[in-house]
């Protein structure tokens, strides 16, 4: 249940970034990465302060650790490094925006529309791709909860040797 709500809490930062095609350089973006980054940088202390908690818990009490709570704080620590990449990604994105807002005061060249098509296209892409990291952590996520310890069987024992005559006779 953890892993599933910590999952569904990234994919829906992901969900209020805009598409690549939705990308516009105004204030409405600015807010939005505002929000989102906040977000996330709290989910992001979320999975490292959860980890540390499980981490520190195994430590002190080795005897009462499951599979089960292994895998969950490896899940937490794992989806630590997307989030990780896909908060850096958000702040590359504020540099490219600011760099457009900036951009919009110069005065008009055909340098300058190059260097805010270049802006928009590095923006996007940064959108673009924090949105695969934050996707790629709650996909991870979601696989560590669907996860079921298969319960060890033990092989049936091998047949003795008058097992085997009596059945040659």
């Amino acid at each position: 249940m953890l892993l599933h709500d910590v999952a569904d809490r990234l994919n829906s930062v992901a969900d209020q970034l805009p598409l690549p095609d939705q990308v516009h350089g105004g204030p409405a973006l600015s807010e939005i990465l505002d929000d989102e980054i906040r977000h996330l940088a709290r989910l992001l202390g979320y999975l490292a302060g959860e980890h540390a908690f499980r981490h520190r818990a195994a430590a002190r009490y080795p005897t009462r650790t499951t599979a089960t709570m292994r895998r969950t704080s490896l899940a937490l620590a794992d989806a630590a490094q997307p989030t990780g990449a896909a908060l850096a990604a958000l702040g590359a994105a504020v540099r490219h925006l600011g760099r457009l807002a900036d951009l919009t005061h110069r005065p008009p060249s055909p340098a300058r529309e190059r260097a805010i098509t270049t802006a928009h296209q590095a923006l996007a892409d940064h959108l673009s791709d924090s949105r695969t990291h934050l996707a790629d952590a709650a996909k991870h996520l979601r696989a560590a909860a669907d996860t079921r310890t298969v319960p060890a069987t033990t092989a049936p024992p091998p047949p003795t040797a008058t097992a085997r005559t009596s059945r040659s006779r």
